[in-house]
């Protein structure tokens, strides 16, 4: 649904880009809400390149108008390339982190090493969209790739749980810049009506590296060392990557020798440059919020490491500081920022709010129930490395297979609501439901597969309804901006998720141990909640491992619950949306999909 009637946009000439790095502060901000009715493909100028967007947005119209469509064809092509990559190797790191932690004995951190990595990988992507739309979309990607990179050899080189966790910091901000910077990208490149498509078609990779993900990890873990898988990695995935970079950019030095991007000096100096980014990409703030969620969800994860528990100082003091944090990022953010971080009147479109609530929604109940879900089939249901690979990336494989056919549905009606309210949330909260009966032991295995299906092919309603949703409300110059909001609430989501999955496990798995593990063992009790293999070493059948088989249907239950309960919430952020039609939309110019 349009805001008001189409409007034509002619102009006279075309407007060259000035290449400078930011627009003056008293110029429009990301973040500004498109208050112009969108036009369509019949009313618009396809040749004329947007004079009021941002000198990233110019840039990349720019480059879209002089590639051929072979250079369209082949960026899709590595495009694909780098997801086929990445899915592979974030798949082979959620296999590993249970023996990552376990190795140190700390397997009960599996859930907390992912709380800093998610909060300041999704409160970066922030910082992401300006760069994007500042400097531009190679040099954005480029960076996220070079901290991805370094995060994988941290990773390899890792001696404790806390230079893992510092490693998955950059790891996460790497990885989920390069996917959002992809989705910029894909955004940039492809018709409104046709961008579920290709959404669809670049997460396919998944249907594949989902039956080579387990056998590698296992391989791996059993053979040259899960040190060595991560850094096999990072000489792979910058190799993969610079294709990508190598081909925006050549594409982007021919628009410039064509005159469609005009050098214009900033004038400053190398201080005064660092000062003026220094507020445009509002540090301080980025600071406040990264740290305020960090120190406020730490101790849900660590307090039972604490020798008072909940009464613990240190646990009392980050609850504290990290509240006297986000307090200050709003303080901040309201009476004293000269450039605002969150982009607040975007927020006040009810489309981009729901999609945004939804996006948090989903990744809240995600690592909530999925957190340990890989150490629950192996150790109650005996599955090696390499089953549980295939049983937990049934997700990846339906929901991929499935969001083609989303996207052709998206295609043929023209709009996306439906999917997500009708079919994507309702069918999610069932199939969570459903796995609160049985997750229990004993449980046969081709259920938990059924409610996976079930659960797949919600997922992949749902994430390209949302996609779409932030997309189809906002104006091109706006799209990098409001899919950094959707993924920020997404990883913010993912880092509370994790927080209240390891909060519930540290409180209820060690007591449950304590209630079932038959005396012999009890002395043992501290080395088994630690530890994954050792949880394995005793045999199925025998009495310790029965125990510790119930004490996993006593926490996980609970996990289960608390995620189908706040999925509820998606059903009313969906419902928040307005029903767009996406096929009179024009939002990209040059020679696109």
């Amino acid at each position: 649904m349009m805001r008001g009637p189409l409007a034509r946009f002619a102009r006279p000439m075309e407007v060259p880009v000035e290449e400078k790095p930011a627009p003056d502060s008293n110029d429009k901000e990301i973040g500004v809400t498109d208050n112009q009715p969108h036009h369509s493909d019949a009313e618009s100028d396809p040749d004329v390149i947007d004079a009021d967007a941002q000198a990233g947005v110019q840039k990349m119209e720019a480059t879209t108008k002089v590639w051929s469509k072979s250079n369209l064809i082949l960026a899709y092509a590595f495009i694909w390339i780098i997801y086929f990559v990445d899915s592979m190797q974030s798949g082979m790191s959620s296999l590993l982190t249970p023996y990552v932690t376990s190795s140190f004995a700390l397997h009960s951190l599996t859930a907390t090493t992912g709380v800093m990595s998610g909060i300041i990988g999704g409160v970066s992507k922030l910082t992401l969209a300006k760069i994007l739309d500042i400097w531009g979309r190679p040099q954005g990607f480029l960076l996220v790739v070079l901290l991805m990179t370094l995060g994988l050899v941290m990773m390899a080189a890792c001696n404790n749980v806390e230079t893992y966790a510092a490693a998955q910091v950059f790891y996460w901000v790497g990885y989920n810049g390069i996917s959002y910077s992809l989705s910029v990208f894909i955004a940039d490149t492809s018709r409104l009506k046709n961008r579920a498509l290709m959404l669809a078609f670049v997460s396919s990779p998944y249907i594949i590296t989902v039956w080579i993900t387990s056998p590698m990890s296992q391989s791996i873990l059993y053979g040259i060392g899960w040190r060595w898988g991560f850094g096999i990695f990072s000489i792979i995935t910058p190799i993969m990557c610079l294709p990508l970079f190598f081909l925006f950019t050549w594409n982007y030095s021919k628009a410039k020798r064509a005159g469609l991007i005009v050098y214009t000096p900033s004038g400053r100096t190398t201080w005064e440059s660092i000062k003026y980014y220094f507020w445009q990409f509002d540090v301080i703030c980025l600071i406040l919020v990264s740290g305020g969620f960090a120190l406020f969800l730490l101790p849900f994860n660590i307090y039972s490491y604490q020798y008072y528990g909940w009464r613990d100082p240190l646990t009392i003091c980050l609850i504290i500081f990290g509240g006297l944090l986000l307090i200050g990022a709003v303080v901040w953010e309201k009476w004293f920022a000269p450039v605002k971080f969150m982009p607040w009147e975007l927020l006040k479109d009810r489309t981009v709010l729901g999609a945004c609530i939804l996006a948090a929604v989903l990744f809240v109940e995600y690592y909530i129930w999925t957190a340990y879900f890989t150490s629950f089939l192996q150790v109650v249901l005996n599955l090696n490395v390499t089953q549980t690979g295939y049983i937990s990336n049934i997700y990846s494989l339906g929901s991929c297979f499935f969001s083609f056919i989303v996207g052709f549905a998206i295609r043929y009606t023209g709009r996306f609501k439906w999917t997500t309210l009708y079919f994507g949330v309702p069918v999610t909260i069932l199939s969570i439901g459903l796995l609160i009966h049985f997750r229990q032991p004993g449980t046969h295995l081709g259920w938990i597969i059924m409610c996976e299906i079930l659960y797949a092919f919600a997922g992949g309603a749902c994430v390209i309804g949302e996609q779409m949703a932030v997309m189809a409300a906002a104006a091109h110059q706006h799209v990098a901006v409001v899919l950094a909001m959707e993924g920020m609430f997404s990883s913010v989501g993912g880092a509370i998720g994790g927080t209240v999955s390891a909060a519930i496990w540290t409180g209820l798995f060690p007591a449950a141990l304590a209630k079932y593990l038959p005396a012999e063992s009890q002395p043992d009790l501290l080395t088994i909640y630690s530890d994954l293999s050792q949880q394995l070493s005793y045999p199925v059948g025998s009495a310790t491992r029965e125990a510790i088989i119930a004490a996993y249907g006593d926490s996980l239950k609970w996990m289960f619950v608390a995620a189908t309960a706040i999925t509820g919430v998606g059903l009313v952020a969906t419902a928040m949306w307005r029903d767009i039609k996406v096929k009179d939309f024009k939002q990209v110019k040059g020679n696109v999909i």
